[in-house]
């Protein structure tokens, strides 16, 4: 993305003249305060939020229309901050099978890949269990396997070791550690982010800076 521009409220920038690359593989922290814009980037990265002015690439090429985006969405996945905006369904699995399901794969070969996604993060048991009766931690991790399940090649992921506990922190970090691709983390635990990124970029006065 070159010098994006995007801003709530006339006059307020929230980003002004961004532009990030990354290249595939890149396992990339995302540091900055509350409010620095982490959020709202990756939304417009995902074309949830359309920026005022600049340019998003994709595979070199500018996304410009919706095939565009969607060429976008089936290669990079996004974990959102609050697990509530990703699980919907009446069971865990029905969650983690929908995106499958609703790419082509038939009933028992989704449920088959969903299960062992499941298994990789060390859920399985939740699998028939409706979503609202999961902890917050169960949330996390079950909202990643809905993502996980569409095998992307790289991973957008907000603040994902909030409200985590020491076992479910563990899972998570198995979890990006056997992942084959890239992603970018946005997180305030420090300590999350060393053992999973090898890279920082830091928010800071609306663009982005190393370190």
């Amino acid at each position: 993305m070159t010098e994006i521009c995007f801003s709530y409220r006339p006059g307020i920038p929230v980003l002004e003249g961004l532009s990030l690359a990354i290249e595939q593989g890149q396992r990339l922290a995302l540091r900055g305060h509350n409010g620095s814009g982490k959020t709202t980037l990756f939304r417009i990265m995902m074309g949830l939020l359309l920026p005022q002015s600049g340019t998003i690439f994709f595979m070199g090429r500018p996304v410009q229309d919706e095939e565009g985006w969607r060429k976008l969405r089936s290669c990079i996945g996004m974990v959102f901050q609050d697990p509530d905006d990703q699980l919907f369904c009446p069971t865990l699995l029905d969650d983690v099978a929908f995106g499958p399901l609703n790419s082509g794969l038939d009933k028992n070969s989704a449920k088959e890949l969903s299960m062992e996604v499941l298994r990789s993060l060390g859920i399985e048991d939740l699998a028939d269990c409706p979503p609202y009766t999961l902890s917050g931690g169960q949330k996390k991790l079950g909202s990643l396997a809905t993502v996980l399940s569409m095998r992307p090649a790289f991973l957008l992921l907000d603040e994902p070791s909030a409200g985590l506990d020491q076992d479910a922190t563990d899972r998570l970090i198995g979890a990006l550690r056997n992942f084959p691709g890239g992603y970018l983390v946005s997180s305030h635990d420090g300590d999350f982010i060393e053992k999973v990124t090898e890279e920082s970029l830091h928010m800071n006065h609306r663009h982005l800076i190393p370190g």
